[in-house]
């Protein structure tokens, strides 16, 4: 995932399959998840146990990360559960062996 520029990644995590959803950004995937996972990111997360990667998107900037976070954490629940399910049909915890 390094070019030489920061790279910047839009995400999507989930307590389970159409559990609690989660959009965020992060420069660090593998740190990131690990945090959650290990219950240290505190707030929503850390309270509903939103911690399995089901969706990510790299971008170059983090203008771009952030406009498309925005973007998805406007769509209503059914949108965001669609568009897992178009991309990861299995809601496969792609957090699994980062670390």
């Amino acid at each position: 995932m390094e070019n030489g520029r920061k790279t910047i990644l839009c995400l999507h995590i989930t307590s389970k399959k159409y559990g609690t959803l989660y959009t965020g950004i992060t420069s660090n995937l593998v740190q990131r998840i690990w945090q959650h996972k290990e219950g240290l990111a505190e707030g929503f997360t850390k309270k509903y146990n939103v911690h399995h990667l089901v969706y990510y998107e790299i971008h170059n900037d983090a203008y771009q990360a952030i406009t498309r976070e925005k973007r998805i954490k406007k769509w209503n629940r059914q949108w965001k559960i669609n568009f897992i399910d178009q991309n990861n049909p299995d809601w496969l915890d792609f957090g699994i062996g980062l670390f």
